[in-house]
């Protein structure tokens, strides 16, 4: 069975873009004129798939909505001579299938996760991409997952990157058995741990292709780091049973959960685009010579 299905958890409160998260989803604020939402979905479905399940709470009706038809817009944009937007506009709530699913209390990525065992089959595998990282590659992150977990017996895999050392506490740390120069079989994984209790450098950005035995361990997990249901702490119990991988992907991350992460994130994408490459450049230059 292929991966068709996604798991993308939008549920948070977004506090550290506050006052703007007051009103909008987080993951709805735009990089230019596209939410990083969509950004993360396209991946999704650049990589084969054909439902996201968004996993959501109140307050967040805006990602759901943005996935939809607009039928009024669509026809307003045809009738205005705009029939290129209408299209971009048509294709945003056509491109893939959404689901969402509720989680009333924000508990840990772990327990948003479990919310999601009633749309997985048993013995369905699915990807995991969280709604505030963007990854950037020719070849999308989640399909290079998709990949490895396919070349080994369709297992569970888990997207890493390397950190610097003192980066680790803002991350889960995965350590093992390296097979080829960017795939390992994992032994261990850490949420969060000082730079000296790492076990290594390969953090989780936040792309994973798991399969429903998850679901038997976070059931059974207890509540561990922040007091949260962990991910990682259900990665940790399925590889005592299973063989569980850890591949560094190729590509660039952006964080666009906190600001430094989001702005460059933005610079870097109108940078991308020849229409604002040349006036961004002028911008910049303005705005250093102003600061001399």
């Amino acid at each position: 069975m292929s991966v068709k299905k996604a798991i993308i958890p939008v549920a948070g409160k977004g506090t550290r873009f506050l006052p703007a998260t007051k009103e909008i989803a987080k993951e709805m604020i735009p990089i230019l004129n596209v939410p990083m939402i969509d950004h993360v979905v396209n991946e999704a479905v650049s990589a084969g798939i054909e439902q996201i399940i968004f996993v959501t709470a109140a307050g967040k009706e805006d990602v759901e909505n943005y996935f939809d038809r607009n039928m009024g817009l669509e026809a307003f944009l045809e009738s205005n001579n705009k029939s290129d937007l209408s299209s971009v506009i048509k294709k945003i709530g056509t491109k893939v299938s959404v689901t969402t699913v509720r989680q009333k209390e924000q508990l840990g990525l772990g327990h948003a996760i479990l919310m999601a065992k009633d749309l997985i089959l048993p013995g369905e595998r699915f990807a995991v991409l969280l709604g505030d990282d963007l990854t950037v590659c020719s070849n999308p992150v989640t399909k290079q997952l998709v990949d490895i977990s396919n070349e080994y017996k369709k297992s569970a895999v888990i997207g890493v990157m390397e950190v610097p050392t003192e980066e680790t506490a803002k991350y889960g740390i995965v350590a093992g058995e390296f097979l080829t120069d960017n795939t390992l079989k994992m032994k261990t994984m850490v949420e969060k741990p000082k730079p000296e209790d790492a076990p290594t450098n390969l953090a989780t950005p936040g792309r994973y292709i798991l399969n429903s035995e998850i679901f038997s361990c976070l059931e059974k997990i207890e509540r561990g780091a922040g007091g949260e249901y962990q991910l990682t702490d259900a990665i940790n119990m399925l590889c005592e049973t299973k063989e569980v991988y850890a591949h560094k992907f190729e590509g660039k991350r952006y964080d666009t959960g906190n600001l430094k992460g989001y702005f460059e994130a933005v610079v870097d994408f109108a940078l991308e685009r020849e229409d604002l490459r040349e006036h961004v450049i002028n911008v910049m230059k303005k705005s250093l010579e102003n600061l001399s």
